[in-house]
């Protein structure tokens, strides 16, 4: 082993120490934290020299991941203004499963929304066939149909009704016959472009929810807390 090797992996080291011990929360934070974890010294020493590993090819789909998720966030940032309470990166309750909340709207009167905001590249469209969600050849439907496990379980939580919106960023959505799209409906899951997800919650949100925000707030302040990893 020479010397550059030796350094090299005593730098990736310090690196990976380095980040993976600050906690982090917020939008995109789980994702992130992830692709910290998959980062080890030999993977990022691996990229160095341009060798492709699973962990590698993981970790730049994390941080792509946690790319969209603030991008997201970045996007709704208008609607706190506006009286909207925003949360992100949250835990599920005990016995709800491991997943995470990326996103938590709740409206000015009372509408509660779960947020899947996913990157997904423009080159192939975003469609629905044969009961499957597909992005170009590759089948995605479990991608998006966690958003609906997670609305249902964020429902439980609040005791109210619960949207699910994914936000895809990039890919294009097409419709049944081939053309373009401007929202395509899955089991439950509402799929919009990113861009236009700030609009779509306002129109989604103009008749009441059940419960007073205030209330929907504190409520999910308790139960839903931050899903920090380190």
């Amino acid at each position: 082993m020479t010397l550059w090797t030796v350094l090299a992996l005593a730098a990736a080291w310090w690196i990976w120490r380095h980040h993976r011990t600050r906690p982090r929360t917020g939008a995109g934070a789980s994702a992130a934290a992830r692709a910290r974890q998959l980062r080890t010294p030999l993977v990022r020493l691996a990229d160095a020299v341009g060798l492709q590993t699973r962990a590698g090819r993981q970790a730049r789909n994390c941080e792509a991941g946690a790319i969209g998720e603030k991008r997201a966030a970045a996007r709704l940032a208008p609607l706190a203004r506006q009286g909207w309470t925003l949360r992100y990166d949250l835990a599920l309750p005990p016995g709800e499963g491991p997943a995470n909340v990326d996103g938590l709207a709740i409206s000015p009167n009372g509408n509660v929304f779960v947020l899947d905001p996913k990157m997904m590249s423009r080159h192939y469209p975003v469609t629905v066939r044969v009961g499957r969600v597909w992005h170009g050849d590759r089948d995605v439907t479990r991608r998006i149909t966690s958003a609906r496990d997670e609305a249902a379980a964020v429902s439980r939580a609040l005791g109210v009704p619960v949207t699910a919106i994914v936000a895809i960023e990039g890919a294009p959505l097409v419709g049944p016959h081939g053309r373009p799209t401007a929202e395509l409906g899955f089991r439950g899951v509402r799929i919009v472009p990113a861009n236009v997800l700030p609009a779509v919650l306002r129109e989604a949100a103009r008749i009441p929810g059940q419960r007073r925000a205030a209330d929907l707030v504190a409520t999910a302040d308790c139960v839903l807390p931050p899903y920090t990893r380190r």
